[in-house]
């Protein structure tokens, strides 16, 4: 376990993992057919910069409350970029090798964001 304070979101697992995705879906996104760049590549991009995103602007509220508030968003910007992902192999525009790296880190990313949620809510008065 690593006992390093943590001083900024970006010190959090979870933003660490989600701006992985984030490199992850911008690098396979680029060889989306060009007609998409307004589509699903635009939207999946959107998506999985809102997850770090809202990570990161949690992680500066100063109430628990707003902090968890943010999270929740991450986590349905998440939710948004998984069903993204299914839809982009289901056109094959990924291989199911591709796939399954995507959702693989998308899961990983949902695990450590469901524990700082329920970390977080356990300050919540």
């Amino acid at each position: 376990m690593n006992d390093e304070k943590i001083r900024s979101f970006t010190d959090l697992n979870v933003w660490k993992e989600g701006h992985q995705l984030v490199i992850d879906i911008y690098k396979i996104s680029q060889k989306f057919p060009k007609e998409e760049m307004f589509g699903l590549t635009s939207q999946m991009r959107r998506a999985a910069v809102s997850i770090t995103s809202n990570v990161a602007e949690g992680f500066g509220r100063q109430s628990y409350r707003e902090k968890a508030q943010f999270y929740y968003h991450s986590h349905g910007s998440l939710t948004e970029l998984k069903n993204q992902i299914i839809i982009a192999k289901d056109i094959e525009y990924i291989t199911e090798k591709s796939f399954n790296d995507l959702a693989g880190q998308a899961n990983i990313v949902h695990q450590l964001l469901q524990g700082l949620i329920k970390k977080t809510k356990t300050f919540i008065r």
